[in-house]
């Protein structure tokens, strides 16, 4: 089913706000329904209610393009559910239009449903998780962004005034203007209340229209409880002409609009059978008299001779299956089939043109980021999005040479910026963000992952939704790791990211090394679905550590130095690596022979080895001890016995093990008071041997 816009006259749009009120009390009894035989028969019906209006207008409207069959197809319109607590209502109205069967909406929130207490890409149609509140605002936004280029098309998402406490969406709010967004239309479900005080927020909204203008902002406000307004609002934002302003639609309702009885205006509530009985027996006596005026109003107009009018209604209703008498079963006139098309994700690049370095030189990272992207991003896939410290990553530099559209800089707000590249990596984009080490929002960055693991779940699904290529291409960069931010102090400093991110599921940790080893991960990264990556990158020049051409391998280390007869072993990562093999060259002129491991990412099966051999291991790193840790659950995973005293490490910790941050220092300071420069290196590897 795909559903096109078209303006309309007096006399259909009365007639459609009738249907509309009729598929009002459908939704409503579906949700109610949903919500009876729900796990724990729960559900979060205050916000639910106050949403259903706004959503049955959007997609009842024909305000709204989308495609059920195929919910990637590119052009379309698309919806985020940013206040992902009225995930109900959505899932009523998405089993309605056929995004996925009836029987979805039995037993959710159980442990074998698809259907969550938040919606996510698990579900079919929904493009991203949501739930922490704001986000989807950002993303929304992102999407809209898309939309100006190529194939145009609308964004809609519908938030809530609490929502509007969380500080990522005013940052989408002060940049959406500034982007002239005018595609995109946010819906604030205006309720007046919140979890703690259903009846009341904890700080008043009054002025939120004046807000929002003050920020660029086209605002139109609406009574949200009739549907009236709502329907002037949309039907102006998709055929009015527009003036770079994005739209925002306050929606003044109140929780629980639209039910019948007592308590359904708090934000969570445990539906008995008796209650949902009572709601549906009621919703249904209002339903008959709304589907009574509609008819009036048909004879209405064939007695005036309006006949056209007539036809549109009555295809219109046949549309949106509105039957006389309603089922107390759910009958879906379309259900969606089968799995959208397969996404080819490799990006196109002459790789004869991708920088090379010489062993005797020495490069910053930003410099090599700078020169692979302009060729990279030949391919149109490839964007990126930096938060006002794109001097660091490179990646505007490289991106904007070839397309300054697809290098976006969100400004001081990095929360955005990570919602930004995620909508592009779920429209197929190869998309990158980056910011200093610690500055990525731990928030944010979780809810992402939660985004990419339904995605691969439903791909893994044979009866899902999503086919190959449709999980997220999403790289971090991770700029100034280790001890590269130096004088910046504590703050600033990337020794204890590697080890808090690595507790995120699904995200690939890498530590970039050499700019050879770099241009290779990026071809890595290029070949497609490597899903989530945080890509750690020195911010100084460094040395050159590998031949230009050799392949990266995620999972794997290399031996830099040393035979197989060594007298110790060292494993290292990013700048760590570069002292590792000085010291092991001060002690080569001593006949001491050291192996030399760079480890970018944890490479289990060589740490396995060199734990059962018989020399020692000094794990030297430049943070807390993140490839440390990994051993640990390695070993313990393998059950692999570790001789006493013969793996050894240092790192930033303390002496104890504890993590701690570090403050400003030169890098020779920090080096040395770490023993992690060659010096102490070398001193700890010739008492070892």
């Amino acid at each position: 089913m795909f559903l096109g816009k078209k303006r309309k006259d007096a006399a259909y749009t009365e007639g459609l706000r009738k249907l509309l009120e009729v598929k009002d009390s459908d939704i409503r009894m579906i949700t109610f329904r949903q919500g009876a035989s729900a796990i724990e028969k729960g559900i979060h019906m205050g916000g639910a209610s106050s949403a259903t209006i706004p959503l049955v207008a959007l997609f009842y409207g024909g305000y709204m393009n989308y495609d059920v069959q195929d919910p990637t197809k590119a052009g379309q319109d698309y919806f985020v559910l940013s206040k992902g607590h009225a995930v109900a209502p959505m899932a009523s109205v998405y089993a309605d239009v056929g995004y996925f069967p009836a029987s979805i909406l039995e037993n959710s929130r159980s442990h074998d449903s698809i259907l969550n207490g938040h919606p996510g890409p698990i579900l079919p149609g929904v493009a991203i998780a949501t739930g922490p509140l704001g986000q989807g605002v950002a993303v929304a936004q992102g999407l809209a962004m898309a939309g100006k280029q190529g194939k145009e098309f609308d964004v809609f998402s519908i938030t809530g005034d609490g929502e509007l406490q969380e500080g990522v969406v005013w940052e989408a709010f002060m940049l959406a203007p500034q982007k002239r967004l005018d595609n995109l239309c946010v819906l604030i479900d205006k309720n007046e209340g919140q979890l703690d005080v259903y009846t009341k927020l904890h700080f008043s909204m009054d002025k939120l229209g004046d807000q929002l203008a003050a920020f660029g902002w086209k605002v139109v406000e609406v009574d949200a409880t009739s549907y009236h307004g709502i329907m002037d609002a949309l039907e102006s934002f998709s055929h009015d002409s527009r003036d770079g302003r994005p739209t925002v639609i306050i929606c003044n309702s109140y929780k629980g609009y639209g039910s019948f009885s007592e308590g359904m205006d708090k934000h969570k509530i445990t539906l008995t059978a008796d209650a949902c009985e009572q709601e549906i027996a009621l919703q249904k006596v209002r339903r008959a008299q709304r589907y009574a005026s509609y008819v009036a109003y048909l004879e209405k107009l064939k007695a005036e001779g309006d006949l056209k009018s007539v036809k549109e209604l009555e295809a219109k209703q046949k549309e949106m299956n509105i039957k006389e008498k309603c089922s107390d079963v759910l009958e879906q006139a379309f259900l969606r089939k089968g799995k959208v098309p397969v996404r080819n994700k490799a990006i196109k690049y002459d790789a004869s043109k991708l920088p090379s370095y010489a062993m005797d030189a020495k490069v910053m990272g930003c410099d090599v980021i700078t020169a692979a992207m302009k060729q990279f991003a030949k391919d149109q896939r490839v964007m990126s999005v930096d938060s006002d410290l794109a001097s660091t990553s490179g990646l505007q530099g490289g991106v904007g040479a070839v397309d300054q559209s697809r290098a976006i800089n969100a400004g001081i707000a990095e929360a955005n910026m990570m919602c930004i590249g995620e909508s592009f990596a779920a429209l197929g984009s190869n998309a990158w963000v980056s910011t200093f080490c610690p500055f990525f929002d731990w928030k944010v960055l979780r809810r992402i992952a939660v985004s990419h693991q339904e995605r691969v779940e439903a791909i893994e699904d044979p009866e899902n939704w999503l086919n190959e290529g449709h999980g997220l291409d999403l790289t971090f960069l991770a700029t100034a790791a280790n001890l590269d931010t130096q004088v910046n102090g504590a703050t600033h400093m990337g020794n204890d990211d590697n080890l808090f991110f690595s507790n995120i599921a699904g995200l690939k940790i890498i530590d970039v090394s050499c700019p050879n080893q770099l241009v290779e991960i990026m071809k890595w990264i290029m070949e497609g679905n490597k899903g989530l990556v945080y890509l750690r990158l020195m911010r100084a020049a460094s040395g050159v550590l590998y031949e230009s051409g050799k392949p990266f391998s995620y999972g794997k280390a290399w031996k830099l130095h040393g035979s197989d007869k060594a007298q110790v072993a060292i494993v290292s990562s990013g700048r760590g690596s570069h002292e590792a093999l000085a010291a092991a060259k001060k002690l080569a002129d001593k006949n001491i022979d050291v192996a030399v491991y760079d480890m970018p990412s944890f490479d289990a099966d060589t740490m396995e080895t060199l734990i059962k051999g018989d020399i020692p291991v000094v794990v030297a790193e430049q943070n807390n001890g993140y490839l440390w840790m990994e051993i640990g659950k390695m070993a313990l995973n393998r059950a692999l016995e570790v001789p006493k005293g013969r793996l050894v490490a240092v790192n930033t910790a303390d002496k104890d093990g504890s993590y701690r941050f570090i403050h400003s220092a030169t890098y020779e300071e920090l080096t040395k008071h770490n023993a992690l420069d060659a010096d102490s290196l070398a001193t700890l590897l010739e008492k070892l041997a």
